[in-house]
């Protein structure tokens, strides 16, 4: 989208460099060889600072090697624009940059100033996949591209239109998110602790995760307009649980996983603890989101 509203036009092989720069960040994907561990890994340092800085140096100068390797075979594209590495780098840039900003507005996370610090940053904004937002940018690039296939004036307009259009969504989606959350806290049960979870295809709603200091959690369904509480299930995080963070401490996995976790919920029983999300306590999730300690006799 962002080469269609007219980067495309600034360099020879800037739609490459935007969308590999797009996806580039996302090369820790190699440790999910490792389960559940790799969730203390993921979204971390290729993420972050450092990454940024080399990543797209790294693309830029992959990409005017290449450039220059065909035309030295006698294999370039006549059609291609010259190549020039500024525009090149700045391209590899926005492109890998796009990657961590879409991925800070969802629930899951993202580690943005590693390895400076692990903090996790949540933005809450928007559902993982999202359909309004692919049908608001889906539709700008396709009728850019069959105006630019036509040769119709103004092609790039609606690729343009769209991506405010888009911007204008998630800012839509922010204070929706932002607002819900505050209604949930002001409000019984006054949860210090709540995420305001976008609903999949319905951006009005919310499902509000809360806890209570005194260590109870539940879920409510909300819109701008208020919450429906009742019936309420409560039940206990059990996050103080005695002996918990013992247990966990001799499980790689445990640690990892309490690494990861924003809102740990403990399952006991009188020969294991199961450890989940409550952010994805979902019965469709399964148990891709948790973790069994076994305790001693």
């Amino acid at each position: 989208m962002l080469g269609q509203a007219g980067l495309k036009r600034q360099t020879g092989l800037a739609m490459p460099a935007l969308i590999i720069g797009a996806n580039l960040p996302d090369i820790d994907a190699t440790c999910t060889v490792y389960g559940i561990e790799s969730l203390a890994m993921r979204r971390g340092i290729t993420h972050g600072p450092i990454a940024m800085a080399v990543l797209p140096l790294l693309l830029a100068g992959a990409l005017w090697w290449f450039d220059r390797w065909q035309a030295r075979r006698g294999t370039r594209p006549d059609a291609r624009l010259p190549v020039r590495f500024g525009w090149l780098l700045a391209l590899s840039f926005i492109g890998c940059l796009s990657h961590p900003a879409a991925d800070w507005l969802n629930i899951y996370g993202i580690r943005l100033i590693e390895p400076f610090s692990s903090k996790w940053f949540y933005g809450d904004v928007l559902f993982i996949i999202d359909p309004w937002l692919w049908a608001i940018l889906g539709s700008g690039l396709w009728l850019s591209l069959r105006r630019e296939r036509s040769g119709a004036d103004r092609a790039l307009r609606p690729a343009r239109l769209a991506l405010m259009s888009g911007l204008a969504y998630v800012a839509l989606n922010l204070g929706i998110g932002r607002h819900v959350s505050f209604i949930a806290a002001s409000n019984a049960p006054y949860a210090p602790v709540n995420i305001a979870s976008p609903v999949p295809g319905a951006f009005w709603q919310r499902e509000v995760l809360w806890r209570t200091a005194d260590g109870h959690y539940g879920s409510m369904d909300c819109t701008v307009a208020g919450c429906k509480r009742y019936p309420m299930t409560v039940r206990k995080t059990n996050a103080n649980w005695p002996g918990l963070r013992e247990a966990a401490a001799a499980d790689p996995a445990a640690r990892a996983f309490l690494f990861w976790s924003r809102m740990p919920v403990a399952e006991v029983y009188p020969d294991r603890i199961v450890l989940r999300d409550q952010r994805f306590m979902d019965p469709r999730v399964g148990d891709r989101f948790s973790v069994t300690v076994k305790l001693p006799q």
